[in-house]
């Protein structure tokens, strides 16, 4: 990553007028000249912050990764457990690949919120890596006090994507339906009593599916303090233990 600082200077004559003849008040140390005043909101990090920085926002290692592809920012990442992809054009980033195995990112003429994006952009990237390499896993529980949540999964013929069905949550006679999104697999606990295990490659549609399931079991028009009823996450994790 390379930051690219813009600077303002501002050139004080030595009869103390600008150029638009409008005093200029000295500062009172006489030693300070008033040849130059630099202002930059962002000082420029030393040799040593700088290549930490840039270790650390712009380098990412895929030692286990096949494919990684980079073409109009669309960034596509293939791994032993699949392929993943992400539309990264609407950051103004640019990518480099090396030799060894790093992703460079770097962006000019950024303002903060620009040079902000720059870990994001990594984090993303990285998110796809750890994908297609060790997965992603949430596990959630289910939380009730007097009526048992009951739990059936379907897989759609048509579609290929799971579906979640709840039923008797909080003694109602509605039954709650959430489609996992595409890539992720549910599956119910043989080793846990009342617990849930969502898996998949993307953090993304595994995370968002957990959010489904979570936000459809939400208590309403009673004190949410005393029902405590739903589903919620326990447990965040990789498929692929190390």
């Amino acid at each position: 990553m390379r930051y690219i600082h813009s600077e303002e200077t501002l050139e004080v004559p030595e009869n103390g007028t600008c150029a638009n003849s409008s005093p200029v008040c000295r500062p009172r140390d006489e030693e300070r000249t008033a040849a130059a005043v630099t202002r930059d909101r962002r000082p420029t990090p030393t040799k040593s912050a700088e290549e930490g920085r840039k270790q650390a926002l712009g380098r990412i290692r895929g030692e286990e990764i096949r494919v990684v592809s980079i073409k109009s920012r669309l960034v596509t990442v293939e791994g032993p457990r699949g392929k993943l992809s992400k539309d990264l054009s609407h950051i103004a980033v640019s990518f480099s690949l090396t030799k060894k195995g790093l992703i460079g990112i770097e962006i000019h003429h950024g303002v903060r919120k620009n040079v902000a994006a720059l870990r994001t952009v990594r984090t993303l990237i990285n998110n796809l890596i750890i994908g297609v390499t060790k997965g992603f896993k949430y596990k959630m529980r289910y939380v009730y006090a007097h009526f048992p949540i009951n739990v059936n999964l379907d897989q759609n013929a048509e579609t290929g994507n799971w579906e979640v069905e709840i039923r008797n949550f909080i003694g109602e006679k509605i039954v709650r339906r959430v489609v996992m999104q595409p890539g992720v697999e549910v599956e119910i606990s043989k080793t846990q009593k009342d617990e849930l295990v969502l898996s998949g490659n993307s953090l993304e549609g595994v995370s968002q599916s957990a959010a489904d399931i979570q936000q459809i079991c939400r208590v309403r028009n009673k004190d949410i303090r005393k029902f405590l009823d739903g589903l919620y996450v326990s447990e965040k994790g990789n498929v692929v233990e190390e």
